[in-house]
């Protein structure tokens, strides 16, 4: 590195007079000893902000560039990252989202517009046609499908992180198992309301998600969703930021800056708090982290589905049977729809579709034989 580079860099790190002497030697030491990797002259004017901030420099932004990342789910929370780290320079993003769009997504959904819904686009195809737009550099692979113990390994082949833009838990723990199995690092984000709260997993380092939920996820019907409960979409922008930069940080190996903690925020009581997770991998007994005991792969957890022939309906049953409390269960769906119960079942009806509900957690969704959208709709009035 030329001299008059080094006296740049120099100059350039004393506009940031907040760095300790230590902090300003460490990033000195970083941009002088690793590899530099070359960019393209429009490449350094298209990210030249972003290649200003000391932590990221030439070298960060050409391996973000190198980057291949997993983007499980791309509603709102999958929608909002997918666009920050396109705009970043991501070189590789592979979406996978089994859904379509619909008019209540645009709320919150802020990669796509009315003419996707007019088209009846599934979002991970209407995302990768925005995000060409945003990115021509970029390479975007959008698939269409509903994530599972079959196929997410697959999807998971070759990427360097796992970012959770999915609505529900068993996804969430299907992405745990993978992760720590092929140590691959995932980023976990949730929202509901104005609350909304993030992790990041590195296999090996940290807690995993089965470390800090041994019971696993809360049953079916126990928990409310966001047809429930509503979501405003400031939350939403503030999730997707933190678990967006934490893969910055990942993707640029500087896995020291990375969060150990639980971040939460209530944003509608102006309350944000971290739990401290730093210990957690070495205090519990996980049977994911510490006994490799990969049970949501194997389909011992989890959801399982049947066709019902004749009846256009579908049953989901679950690994993890739970006895529901379906009174529990009714007064939340009574919000939304006419519900029909007994001591043995109860029976939810929305437009043209029926949910019965077992008090063994089993369910069948009458109205549709597709299973990617039997559980669709499950998830949506029952959560993951």
């Amino acid at each position: 590195m030329g001299y008059d580079l080094m006296r740049l860099l120099v100059m350039e790190l004393d506009v940031y007079s907040e760095y300790t002497k230590k902090t300003r030697r460490a990033i000195a030491e970083h941009f002088f000893t690793k590899p530099f990797l070359m960019l393209s002259e429009q490449d350094k004017l298209r990210y030249s902000r972003q290649i200003r901030f000391p932590h990221v420099g030439e070298t960060g932004q050409a391996q973000l560039r190198d980057a291949r990342v997993l983007l499980v789910g791309c509603g709102a929370l999958g929608s909002t990252i997918a666009d920050t780290l396109v705009r970043a320079g991501v070189g590789f993003l592979r979406i996978v989202d089994r859904d379509f769009l619909e008019i209540s997504n645009l709320q919150r959904q802020v990669l796509f517009d009315e003419n996707d819904v007019e088209q009846m686009l599934p979002k991970a195809v209407a995302a990768a046609q925005h995000l060409k737009r945003i990115n021509s550099t970029a390479a975007i692979e959008p698939i269409v499908a509903d994530v599972d113990a079959g196929n997410i390994e697959g999807f998971a082949k070759d990427v360097d992180l796992i970012m959770d833009g999915s609505d529900n838990f068993e996804i969430r723990f299907l992405i745990n198992d993978v992760s720590v199995k092929h140590s691959i690092p995932w980023v976990y984000g949730g929202c509901l309301g104005a609350d909304g709260q993030t992790m990041t997993i590195l296999p090996g380092q940290t807690g995993c998600l089965n470390c800090l939920m041994l019971d696993g996820p809360p049953p079916p019907g126990t928990t409310p969703t966001c047809d429930s409960f509503g979501i405003l979409s400031p939350i939403i922008n503030v999730i997707a930021s933190i678990q967006s930069l934490e893969a910055i940080k990942i993707l640029t190996k500087q896995y020291d800056a990375v969060s150990k903690k639980l971040q939460v925020f209530s944003l509608w009581d102006n309350q944000m708090r971290s739990i401290d997770l730093s210990q957690l991998r070495d205090t519990v007994d996980c049977p994911t982290c510490q006994q490799q005991n990969f049970v949501w792969l194997a389909g011992k957890r989890g959801s399982q589905t049947s066709v019902l022939c004749g009846r256009n309906s579908v049953q989901l049953s679950f690994g993890d049977a739970t006895t529901l409390d379906l009174d529990e269960v009714a007064t939340r769906l009574k919000k939304l729809g006419p519900v029909k119960q007994n001591q043995f079942m109860l029976r939810f009806f929305h437009q043209d579709i029926t949910i019965t509900v077992f008090a063994d957690s089993r369910a069948i969704v009458s109205g549709t034989d597709d299973p990617a959208v039997a559980r669709k709709i499950y998830t949506q009035f029952l959560g993951g």
